[in-house]
């Protein structure tokens, strides 16, 4: 086979190979779930990004927030949880889904610092920037999405 046309089929194949990835990765970012197909979803209560206390229950819904990355969690926190002050190494953007969510910034969970957000609500955690956050006697959902590896380190 001559350079030429080799050179060509090369190229011809690196193409065909890059948009069968392409095509792999597209399909993959495409996700629709149902609430009911979420609530299936494995949960656990310590997963990576979370206060790590037994009363949140944390799902993945996309992505995997322990490597690099976009990745979306929802975090179900029982009634009456408190969770101190804390923050993660990647910004994040969340949405409450439903409950109450007390929800404020600053290194000490205090409760003049705290605004209440109902479903709809929108807020972001910056990346190192100590926040923390409480539930009513209604408990709260919470769909938080960042870009991993992320983390939780408490205030001190």
């Amino acid at each position: 086979m001559d350079r030429p046309r080799y050179g060509r089929l090369l190229c011809v194949m690196s193409f065909l190979a890059l948009s069968l990835l392409a095509a792999a990765q597209d399909s993959q970012a495409r996700k629709r779930l149902t609430p009911k197909e979420i609530e299936v979803l494995p949960s656990e209560s310590a997963g990576a990004g979370t206060s790590g206390l037994p009363a949140v229950t944390t799902r993945v819904l996309f992505g995997d927030p322990t490597k690099s990355g976009l990745y979306t969690i929802e975090l179900k926190v029982a009634p009456n949880t408190v969770i101190q002050a804390h923050a993660h190494r990647d910004t994040r953007t969340a949405v409450v889904i439903s409950g109450l969510w007390h929800f404020g910034y600053g290194p000490k969970n205090e409760q003049a610092l705290v605004k209440a957000l109902p479903p709809g609500a929108f807020y972001t955690e910056p990346a190192s920037e100590p926040h923390f956050a409480r539930t009513g006697p209604e408990g709260a959902t919470v769909s938080i999405t960042g870009y991993g590896p992320t983390d939780t380190v408490y205030a001190k």
